[in-house]
């Protein structure tokens, strides 16, 4: 097949666009697995495959490592016949996902860019518009090459990029994403974020809405509701503003601490000093390692004179939970809300004074 000078140029920006595209994309949530696998979660509520969330987050890791293994492929042209075919099945396979996303099925956000860049249904099925012909192209580009004629450079190259891409996944996994794209950053003072007037004021409600595990049944709960954190039997699905809606929702709005005694989140956000919020998903299966660093943790902050508080969404059984040689305070706090804050099952974030300074994955935490 004979190519003209000027169609080889336009199928090499149309490589190159769209390479970035999937390198860019696969990037930020391949750090992010934890953010990867609550929305694979989502679209298996939707299609009612909720027995396949055992497997979210490795097949999170894995999608998200091979787009950006395939974006690093189209762009140094490896096996570049192979990995257009893929790029096209790929681009067809979400186009259609966008537009049922954006007709059919409740979803606010699709999710191809993390939570670096939200776009709603419309938009990604837009972008998806725009990528499928840049495919086309680079597909009919390169239809005469061989498809599975790897040289040896390619096999080495593929390796790399493989290993490169699944690595970065599954150390991100194992402590915390290397950027961090989420409302809770370090340098976020929480309290302040909450009061952020960066919207109208107006008669305003926050629905939380949850989903049981069991039956399927969506249900709308306020948040000072307490039925809602019960996390063996709801599964957070939304979280939505009422009444008048503000133009732009603070960032950490939904930010909600609660004990016996209601609410405590301005109590525990005006604690002067140090904070240590020991952030745990399940009491009854916390890690005994994890048990054993966090109760260091609570000893050291103890001898400096810094306050340490525990945060779950596991309903709470008493006011206190011994770590090492100390009693510390619970607090219930909304599932989605901690795993925003924390991408991670256990760990710890650190307050000075209300603001956000440290956060560690229970395995990186060092007395």
């Amino acid at each position: 097949m004979r190519t003209t000078r000027a169609y080889k140029i336009l199928s090499h920006v149309c490589r190159i666009v769209l390479a970035s595209t999937f390198i860019a994309s696969g990037f930020v949530k391949v750090i992010d697995p934890w953010g990867t696998a609550l929305k694979v979660n989502e679209y298996l509520s939707i299609y009612g495959m909720e027995f396949l969330r055992g497997a979210s987050m490795w097949f999170s890791i894995w999608l998200c490592g091979a787009e950006l293994m395939m974006g690093c492929m189209l762009l140094f042209k490896v096996r570049i016949r192979l990995i257009s075919i893929f790029a096209v099945l790929s681009m067809i396979f979400f186009t259609v996902l966008t537009l049922l996303s954006a007709t059919l099925i409740p979803v606010e956000d699709c999710g191809c860019f993390g939570d670096a860049l939200k776009l709603t249904p419309w938009q990604t099925f837009a972008k998806n518009l725009v990528l499928l012909p840049l495919a086309l192209v680079v597909w009919w580009r390169y239809l005469p090459d061989k498809i599975f004629a790897f040289k040896p450079l390619e096999i080495v190259l593929t390796a790399g990029f493989f290993c490169f891409a699944m690595s970065l996944g599954y150390y991100c996994y194992r402590h915390l994403p290397l950027i961090d794209f989420l409302p809770y950053k370090v340098g976020v003072n929480i309290r302040e974020a909450m009061q952020d007037p960066l919207y109208e004021p107006g008669e305003t409600q926050t629905v939380l809405v949850y989903r049981n595990i069991a039956t399927g049944e969506v249900r709308e709960f306020a948040l000072d509701d307490p039925e809602w954190q019960d996390e063996t039997k709801w599964e957070w699905v939304d979280t939505r503003t009422t009444g008048e809606l503000p133009a732009v929702r603070p960032l950490v709005s939904e930010f909600a601490l609660r004990d016996a005694e209601g609410d405590a989140t301005e109590r525990v956000l005006t604690i002067p000093g140090r904070v240590y919020m020991l952030c745990v998903t399940s009491l009854d299966r916390l890690p005994r390692g994890c048990a054993r660093r966090m109760g260091r943790l609570a000893e050291k902050a103890a001898a400096e004179g810094a306050a340490t508080v525990c945060l779950t969404p596991q309903p709470l059984e008493s006011v206190t939970r011994r770590f090492g040689t100390c009693e510390v305070p619970c607090y219930n706090i909304d599932a989605s809300t901690m795993r925003t804050m924390l991408r991670a099952e256990y760990g710890v974030v650190v307050l000075d004074d209300g603001t956000i300074t440290a956060k560690r994955n229970c395995r990186d935490i060092r007395p």
